[in-house]
């Protein structure tokens, strides 16, 4: 459905410069409708998400567990170590994590309560990776 001048035969009897008014509101509403959607999309992923990390190369841990905390488009830690990254609307999700001197970082995608990726890093002075799956709870 289109909308124009048309569809409100009342503007059409006023000046250019009601109708230029009219026109803008029109816009600023639609604009602010799209935003608003797309911040309703990102923020779908909020809460926190226990992350289970699984070694399957190197000397590191078989797995541990951590909570992240997802707000918006960032994601923080919700425990222990600094934690930082962010999330895409379609749920693809980039983090890095720091605990002292070990560093990780990490690729995936979130959907739902679920999620699932690729880690590496250096745990404890060794070089590790593996993969890493989320629930939301």
């Amino acid at each position: 459905m289109a909308i124009s001048e048309r569809s409100f035969p009342a503007l059409r009897k006023h000046s250019p410069r009601l109708r230029w008014l009219f026109s803008a509101t029109l816009l600023a509403a639609v604009a602010t409708g799209a935003g608003s959607a797309h911040a309703r999309r990102i923020a779908s992923y909020d809460g926190t998400w226990n992350v289970t990390f699984a070694t399957t190369s190197g000397n590191c841990s078989a797995s541990n567990t951590f909570p992240f905390a997802v707000s918006g488009s960032r994601v923080s830690s919700a425990g222990g170590g600094k934690v930082t990254g962010g999330i895409r609307r379609n749920g693809r999700v980039a983090v890095a994590v720091r605990v002292g001197l070990s560093h990780a970082s990490g690729f995936g995608r979130l959907a739902g309560n679920y999620g699932a990726g690729r880690w590496s890093g250096v745990i404890s002075g060794d070089r590790c990776s593996g993969s890493w799956q989320a629930t939301r709870s």
